[in-house]
């Protein structure tokens, strides 16, 4: 398997992984998938995004398919340029449990540790994904609070826990 940060020639195969995972994971994510399809030039926007100040996106890679992402995003008030934040983290069904969340979480860690300011990296996490818990907790990060209701999916409210990393 190989983790890299993803570049603008990555933009459709990222799309595509995106969209499953709205599809698959609805109550993982705060972007439904009938909003993201509606999107107009998607592809172009993604492209922005890898380019953009801050932001950098990882895709992991096994037998030259895209299998998982994650994107860390650094704060853009100075104030709090101190914490970055991790979204999009998904991976597909066949590479779960195989080590590959675990990548790219190290790829994006290890990002923030190399950006220099970053001292604290933040995530969200919906309570009941125990797996997903696991996995952070592994690495590191620590549960600050829960929110109550955080997200609703057709009728049905999911909690967030809120965790943190300290980096430095």
């Amino acid at each position: 398997m190989e983790v890299r940060e993803l570049a603008a020639a990555d933009a459709e195969e990222y799309w595509t992984l995106r969209l499953e995972a709205l599809m698959l994971s609805p109550e993982a994510f705060a972007t439904s998938y009938e909003e993201a399809v509606k999107r107009k030039n998607p592809i172009e926007r993604v492209k922005e995004n890898f380019n953009a100040d801050g932001s950098h996106t990882f895709g992991a890679f096994l037998d030259g398919d895209m299998v998982g992402i994650v994107t860390l995003i650094q704060e853009s008030y100075r104030k709090m340029s101190h914490k970055a934040n991790i979204f999009a983290m998904y991976v597909t069904s066949r590479s779960r449990g195989k080590g590959t969340g675990k990548a790219l979480m190290e790829a994006a860690i290890q990002k923030a540790k190399d950006m220099g300011e970053i001292e604290k990296i933040n995530l969200t996490v919906v309570s009941s994904n125990e797996r997903a818990k696991k996995l952070y907790t592994s690495l590191g990060f620590a549960s600050y609070g829960t929110e109550k209701r955080a997200m609703q999916v057709d009728g049905v409210f999911y909690d967030e826990d809120h965790m943190e990393l300290f980096v430095k």
